[in-house]
């Protein structure tokens, strides 16, 4: 080999010293790695009005989902009216006496009745109460009910399938501020039967082969309370109204 070729031959490749300075530490480890992965996972609500909302769309769209979630929670009683029933039960109460406001409601023999700003208020209040004795009376029922379809009784957890079931319902009632959406409304509040049928078996431990006799049951039952507690509404709402009230031409009676 000739000593041109050994002058030729590459030299091996040796770290620049002048890029990377002498002595240079390797970097330090990025102990928060794991956090910065995690950090695209949701992070749960924080507000009571993010919960809420979360919550009524979780039972809405995926129900079957959502009632493992609602098992795992050890939401007390009285949290669950205030913070659910409380606030969604608002929705029908003040949308439906807005409307009896503005609009007017029916009401043989008068036609059609038009609240003032106190007799709305009044019912206001009257429908909002009567919704939690509902969602009570129910639960009691549900609670009562679950050992004869091979269930197991718990009261907090018969309150939380009826208060969740009644969402639809709830959120429905919003349309009533228009009292021509009366019955549109009923119909989407009975998508709250399939909210049930799929709950129970999950909160109350009903055994499968029964839950369809255990729903239909709780409806029955719900719907001679829902019928018995409108008569009485009807009833104290009738003391609202002047026995001697006029009805105008246009057939429009104003309270």
């Amino acid at each position: 080999m000739s000593t041109r070729d050994l002058d030729e031959r590459p030299e091996p490749a040796i770290a620049s010293e002048s890029a990377s300075g002498p002595d240079v530490p390797p970097p330090a480890p990025d102990y928060r790695a794991d956090e910065k992965a995690g950090a695209g996972a949701p992070e749960p609500p924080r507000t009571p009005l993010a919960r809420l909302v979360t919550r009524v769309r979780g039972i809405l769209l995926a129900p079957r989902r959502e009632w493992p979630l609602i098992a795992a929670e050890a939401t007390p009683r009285p949290g669950i009216y205030l913070r659910y029933v409380a606030p969604l039960a608002a929705v029908g109460a003040i949308a439906s006496s807005v409307g009896a406001w503005l609009v007017g409601i029916p009401a043989v023999p008068y036609g059609n009745v038009r609240l003032g700003p106190g007799a709305a208020l009044a019912a206001a209040i009257l429908h909002f109460a009567l919704q939690f004795a509902t969602v009570l009376v129910v639960a009691l029922i549900v609670n009562a009910l679950a050992p004869t379809f091979g269930g197991r009784r718990d009261s907090r957890r018969a309150l939380q399938v009826t208060a969740y079931s009644f969402t639809p319902a709830w959120v429905a009632a919003a349309l009533t501020i228009l009292p021509a959406l009366d019955a549109i409304a009923s119909l989407l509040g009975l998508y709250g039967l399939y909210l049930l049928y799929t709950g129970l078996p999950v909160l109350m431990q009903a055994t499968r082969d029964r839950t369809l006799g255990y729903t239909v049951v709780i409806v029955i039952c719900t719907v001679a309370i829902t019928v018995a507690i409108a008569l009485a509404s009807g009833l104290l709402l009738g003391v609202l109204l002047p026995p001697d009230f006029a009805v105008p031409e246009s057939g429009t009676a104003r309270v």
